[in-house]
């Protein structure tokens, strides 16, 4: 079933999809709690080599989820700034872009409560990171927050897309600039494309990465296997392997076949 909702997206009502997309990030944030594994994206190989990163010897095996995460922050102003995460997960992006990007403060979102609870264990000794609980369709924030915001392939959960593009806009300062990068499937893409034309956004990089993240699935299989088939019950693995993208899984066969594309903008307020 949860292969099928990412290839497709399927046209259920918002409320219906965003609890059932909160119910499944619960279990995963209680899932492999053990397993060291703080990433949850598809991952992502530069075409151009010399923008390939040189990580600590720590964060190198979570390498190709990291360059993910350095390609859209790499895009736009953190140095010294007040940034935002929403779909932060179980935070290992927020702790890479606090430790690489030196954001003055950065702070993650997100809607499982497992998922903030286990963050703020696993990155504690990070003193500009922090992570809350919260909904994308209506951020706990004063406007006029952050100077930027950062979603990584978060939003194919949410029930209503709209309401999140207006909720980044609404939390970003006056000239704030906006990260996102997901997956859709190739019948969603004209919808999403829409939601961002209606917004207030003015749309400054965009383009299409499919590519750079089959190249990632393909470099990171052996090892999801090996976490999945290690950390998950055997009843659940293989939800967990058509979640992760591994070879021959439904999602990963859409992005080669054309049927999902991935896709990266940004924005500026």
């Amino acid at each position: 079933m949860l292969a099928k909702v990412f290839i497709s997206l399927v046209k259920i009502s918002p409320l219906f999809q965003k609890a059932l997309w909160k119910w499944w990030y619960q279990r995963l944030g209680k899932r492999a709690h053990d397993s060291g594994w703080t990433f949850m994206n598809y991952g992502y190989i530069p075409n151009d080599k010399n923008l390939i990163r040189e990580l600590k010897s720590e964060d190198e095996v979570n390498r190709m989820f990291i360059q993910l995460y350095d390609h859209v922050a790499s895009q736009i102003p953190i140095e010294g700034l007040k940034v935002l995460e929403v779909g932060s997960g179980r935070g290992g992006g927020a702790s890479f872009v606090s430790r690489y990007h030196k954001p003055l403060s950065m702070t993650g979102l997100d809607y499982s409560k497992s998922a903030t609870k286990l963050s703020n264990e696993l990155h504690k000794e990070i003193p500009n990171l922090d992570f809350i609980n919260g909904d994308a369709e209506n951020l706990p924030f004063d406007n006029d927050t952050f100077d930027a915001v950062i979603n990584v392939e978060s939003s194919h959960c949410y029930g209503n897309m709209t309401s999140f593009v207006n909720e980044v806009y609404r939390v970003l300062k006056t000239g704030g600039e906006f990260g996102w990068t997901d997956l859709r499937g190739k019948d969603m893409i004209n919808e999403t494309e829409e939601i961002f034309k209606q917004s207030q956004f003015n749309c400054i990089q965009e383009k299409v990465i499919t590519a750079q993240v089959l190249n990632a699935l393909d470099n990171i299989h052996d090892q999801k296997i090996d976490m999945i088939e290690n950390h998950v019950p055997q009843f659940l693995q293989k939800a967990f392997k058509d979640f992760a993208g591994v070879k021959d899984s439904q999602i990963y066969n859409a992005f080669k076949n054309g049927k999902a594309e991935y896709l990266f903008k940004i924005f500026q307020k």
